[in-house]
């Protein structure tokens, strides 16, 4: 009899603890943004789409307004679909939109807090981020153009030799150029071991950013059972550990080189891990060696399978768009001539170029739901609707970039969206005179994030696509093929997306081009010869 009446005690105790939560969830669920019904302490977990659930978000942000929340499990995420939101919560009030949520699979799991990506807004992000940005200043970038130049004629014998292989091209260039930056080693091959590693990384990590996709992200707990009965867990473990063995060993290879020019008397080429390896005891106090070999290697995921995936968009809407191309092709013609190809010095005028790029950004979003989520460390008002502190917070770069109140026709890929009637790139003023909404940032897109958690390689990516984008426009046609069905919405799944693979037509223009292009990459091998290859 005791031991019911204990049991029923406990059951009570139980049970209005429950009732309390849920009446404290109700009370935040009525103040904050709107959004689709919760479930109690499941939240909406159930009517989350597995697969691309940027598109239920854009369209719930129709039925909901710009600023909608969501709920996994007990934890509000608000989702924004506005670029003039975006900028007002994620820029100007930056000092409270710039930390993470807490990341159970991606952050505890998988690289156990020791990546730039997931730590929360304070003072060891911001020693990281110090660290990284001693290789993205402007002189520093200003370095890195030739090697971007030669790779990107390197980029244009390869496609002339093997047009087939275009998206495999298109990444080994990316790639090439983030492992000089970082390691001072070029890639030849996307056959690579170490490149290849990396590619599977990154589409790993990309599938453990995705609302919803592991249930441990509402109920934390679940990361503390056996991995007997959660091989899912072990799986992310496993993966991580992998990574940071593979982190380290790109920054052994670096000791290994200085030690080589020390024994040498041979200097080696300069590269963010040279500079942190040398300033390392006193820029970086107290990290460990997992955490100090994954900044250089951050750049990869800044700059490069993101930046690839823009160039194949780039090409989707160029064989879908052929007076895109017809366009660029006659800027670039009438600037540059046909003896040589584009370089960064041409770039000032070649201004239908640089709306092409814009266009890009803003057609097909590569991070569609915004990169990693923010999260808010204050509690916080947006016209009148609350965001407790430690809300998550995401921008649907998807939505936002296809907002038809600033992109009319939004699935159109249309560059002159970004020029003005003089053929510059537009203005505020000329939006205005235009009838639509002006879009907050210069940029006139969010395809690189906001505030303090903007993308630390946009500056390189820029870079990347303005010079690989001016030769291959310049060198290529760039067509559909008779009879081929392309679908612009065919894309892949995670939180970095790039076009399914298709087909096309990648030709030189002129048996003229194709002779500079022949020149150029013997030019290039000689910039390239300085640095060593990674097998």
């Amino acid at each position: 009899m005791a031991l019911l009446l204990v049991a029923y005690y406990v059951c009570l105790a139980v049970v209005s603890s429950a009732i309390v939560v849920l009446l404290l969830d109700i009370r935040k669920w009525l103040r904050m943004p709107p959004g689709p019904l919760p479930l109690p302490f499941l939240g909406n977990k159930l009517s989350l789409p597995a697969s691309k659930p940027w598109v239920q978000f854009e369209q719930w942000a129709r039925i909901y307004g710009p600023i909608f929340t969501i709920w996994i499990g007990r934890r509000p995420t608000v989702i924004i679909s506005d670029p003039t939101v975006a900028v007002e919560l994620m820029e100007k009030r930056s000092a409270k939109y710039s930390s993470r949520p807490r990341f159970v699979a991606m952050g505890e799991l998988f690289s156990d807090m020791s990546s730039i990506l997931v730590q929360p807004y304070g003072k060891k992000w911001s020693m990281y981020r110090k660290l990284l940005h001693q290789g993205l200043t402007p002189s520093a970038l200003r370095l890195y153009k030739p090697v971007q130049t030669a790779e990107a004629s390197r980029l244009c014998y390869q496609l002339l030799c093997n047009p087939g292989d275009w998206e495999m091209l298109l990444d080994r260039f990316t790639a090439g150029i983030v492992f000089v930056v970082s390691y001072g080693h070029r890639i030849d091959s996307m056959d690579a071991k170490v490149i290849r590693k990396q590619f599977e990384v990154m589409q790993y990590m990309a599938s453990l950013n995705v609302p919803g996709a592991y249930l441990v992200e509402s109920l934390p707990f679940l990361k503390y059972l056996p991995t007997v009965i959660a091989p899912w867990k072990q799986e992310i473990i496993d993966h991580g550990l992998e990574q940071a063995r593979e982190s380290i060993n790109l920054l052994n290879s670096v000791r290994r080189d200085i030690a080589n020019a020390e024994a040498t008397g041979t200097p080696i080429q300069e590269s963010l891990a040279k500079l942190l390896l040398e300033t390392r005891a006193s820029a970086a106090p107290g990290m460990n060696e997992r955490e100090f070999a994954s900044i250089p290697l951050s750049l990869f995921g800044a700059g490069s399978d993101t930046t690839a995936s823009t160039l194949c968009s780039a090409f989707l809407a160029l064989v879908t768009h052929p007076e895109a191309l017809r366009a660029a092709q006659a800027e670039l013609d009438a600037v540059v001539g046909s003896e040589r190809s584009p370089t960064y010095e041409d770039e000032p005028r070649l201004p239908y170029l640089k709306a092409l790029i814009k266009e890009v950004l803003r057609w097909r979003p590569v991070a569609v739901l915004g990169g990693t989520p923010h999260a808010s460390t204050e509690d916080d008002y947006y016209e009148g609707f609350y965001i407790p502190a430690g809300t998550t917070v995401l921008g649907n770069t998807w939505a936002i970039n296809l907002n038809e109140e600033y992109y009319p026709n939004p699935h159109h890929f249309n560059p002159k969206r970004f020029l003005g009637d003089e053929g510059a790139l537009a203005s505020e003023k000329s939006d205005m005179e235009r009838g639509r909404k002006t879009h907050p940032a210069k940029s006139g897109h969010s395809s690189f994030g906001w505030g303090r958690r903007i993308c630390p390689g946009a500056d390189i990516a820029m870079n990347n696509l303005v010079i690989a984008l001016g030769k291959l426009l310049w060198a290529f046609d760039i067509l559909a093929i008779p009879g081929y069905k392309y679908d612009i919405f065919a894309y892949t799944e995670g939180f970095n997306i790039r076009p399914l693979h298709f087909e096309c037509v990648i030709k030189p223009r002129s048996e003229k081009h194709r002779q500079v292009v022949e020149a150029e990459y013997m030019e290039a091998m000689e910039v390239m010869a300085r640095f060593p290859p990674f097998e």
